[in-house]
C-alpha cells in the first residue's frame, strides 16, 4: 500500500485530469490503431467525444452537481453555534503590478473571502485563514488572504494558518491552532465542490463543522449555450475531477492506514 500512495504522490496533477489525461487517451488510441484498428480508432473517438463533452458548461455539470449535492447553502450563521470562521485558500497572482508587486489571491479564494466577510459581518465571529505554500522568505497564501480582508473587506482576521500545502494539512495545522484557544466549532468556508472533502479532513482533525459552502455552479441555468465548448467547461470539468480523484484517493490512504 505504501507504494501505491508513493506512485500516485509521482503523478503530475496535470497529466490525470482534463483536458491532458484525454489527450493522452488519444494518443493511446492512435498508437493502438497501428495493430487493432478498430480498438485504437474507438478509444481514441471515445476521448475525443469525451473532451467535447466536458469542455461544455452543460457537460461540466455531470461531475459538478453530485459534488455540490453533497452539501447545502449555510441560511443561519448567526444560530450555528460556531465560534470560529475558517476560510481555506487556493491560489494566488504572483507579483501583480496593480497592487505594487504583491501577491494576491486568485479569483477562487476572492469567492472565498467574500462570503467569510460576510458570514463576519453577520455572527461577529474571529477569522482564521489557511494557506502555506510561501516560498523561503515569500508571503504565504494565507499572508494575501489576510491582507484582502483587512484592506478590501475591512473584516479583522485573528489567526494565520501559514504551513499547510494541501487541505488535509490545512485541517490539522487550523484544529490544533483553534484547539489552543478553545475553539471546538467551526464555520468553514470554501466552494460547494470542496465542501465535502474540505468538511471531511476537518472533522477528522476534530473539529466541529458547520459547512458554509459559496460558488455553486450547478445552480446556474443551462441555456443552450451551456453545451458550447468552453475554457470555463473545462476548468470546471478539471476541478470537479480533481475533487472526485481526492475524495477517492483520502479513502485509500485511510483503509491503507487502518
Amino acid at each position: 500500500m505504501t507504494l501505491l500512495f508513493d506512485l500516485m504522490n509521482a503523478v503530475p496533477r496535470g497529466l490525470i485530469l482534463p483536458p491532458a489525461n484525454l489527450f493522452l487517451l488519444i494518443a493511446v488510441g492512435l498508437a493502438m490503431s497501428r495493430r487493432w484498428p478498430r480498438t485504437g480508432h474507438a478509444v481514441a473517438a471515445c476521448a475525443l467525444l469525451l473532451m467535447f463533452l466536458l469542455s461544455s458548461t452543460g457537460g461540466a455539470r455531470l461531475l459538478v452537481a453530485p459534488l455540490e449535492r453533497m452539501t447545502t447553502p449555510l441560511l443561519a450563521p448567526e444560530r450555528a453555534g460556531a465560534q470560529a470562521i475558517v476560510v481555506l485558500s487556493s491560489g494566488r497572482l504572483q507579483r501583480a503590478p496593480e497592487y505594487g508587486g504583491r501577491d494576491i489571491p486568485d479569483y477562487i479564494a476572492l469567492a472565498r473571502l467574500r462570503y467569510a466577510a460576510h458570514l463576519q459581518r453577520r455572527t461577529g465571529l474571529p477569522v482564521l485563514v489557511s494557506g502555506g505554500l510561501g516560498n523561503e522568505g515569500a508571503a504565504s497564501l494565507a499572508d494575501g488572504m489576510a491582507a484582502a480582508l483587512r484592506e478590501d473587506f475591512g473584516v479583522p482576521v485573528k489567526w494565520l494558518e501559514a504551513r499547510s500545502r494541501d487541505t488535509g494539512e490545512n485541517a490539522a495545522y487550523s484544529a490544533a491552532l483553534l484547539r489552543s484557544e478553545g475553539v471546538k466549532r467551526i464555520l468553514l468556508v470554501t466552494d460547494a465542490m470542496h465542501m465535502p472533502r474540505s468538511r471531511a479532513a476537518f472533522e477528522r482533525a476534530g473539529l466541529e463543522v458547520v459547512s458554509a459552502p459559496t460558488v455553486f455552479f450547478s445552480r446556474q441555468p443551462q441555456p443552450l449555450g451551456a453545451w458550447v465548448p468552453s475554457t470555463e467547461g473545462m476548468r470546471r470539468s478539471s476541478y470537479a475531477l480533481y475533487e472526485l480523484i481526492g475524495m477517492a484517493w483520502y479513502r485509500v490512504r485511510s483503509a491503507g492506514a487502518g
